[in-house]
């Protein structure tokens, strides 16, 4: 993504409307940390019409998480409605010592959108200063929700 020192929701969902083309049901995403919620506005940008196949969410939160940085892609409340129109399957995994992103925001996502939530054990942030540089969940869950 553009800048992720100096993350800008604009920039981000540009990038990845960009990237997508034209969604369909084949189309499925995978998002971490900032990620998932820039994968959320752009589902609120979909056509009445177009469909996804499905959605993981890797530490996905909806909230600035108290960093100032993170501003604009919280400036307006989520389209959960809007969202489950255009994509019927969401997994989300969270890590249970994560030093950033609190457990309840699995929850969140499984009461908004019905997502299956996965907790994994001492991932931290699943990222690679954490030493996951690999995550066969999020593989074996695309598999799972392709089908």
């Amino acid at each position: 993504m553009p800048d992720t020192k100096h993350p800008k929701m604009n920039s981000w969902l540009n990038h990845l409307t960009k990237i997508v083309g034209t969604p369909d049901k084949d189309c499925y995403f995978v998002g971490h940390s900032l990620g998932c919620i820039t994968i959320l506005r752009y589902i609120e940008t979909m056509k009445e019409n177009q469909q996804i196949g499905g959605v993981i969410f890797v530490e996905g939160f909806t909230s600035n998480l108290g960093y100032e940085e993170l501003e604009s892609f919280f400036t307006k409340p989520i389209d959960w409605k809007k969202i489950k129109s255009h994509c019927k399957k969401f997994v989300a995994i969270h890590s249970d010592n994560d030093p950033y992103v609190s457990l309840h925001y699995g929850d969140f996502f499984k009461e908004k959108l019905n997502a299956a939530l996965i907790i994994e054990h001492n991932m931290k942030h699943f990222s690679g200063d954490d030493g996951i540089s690999q995550l066969p969940i999020v593989l074996d869950k695309l598999l799972e929700i392709s089908k």
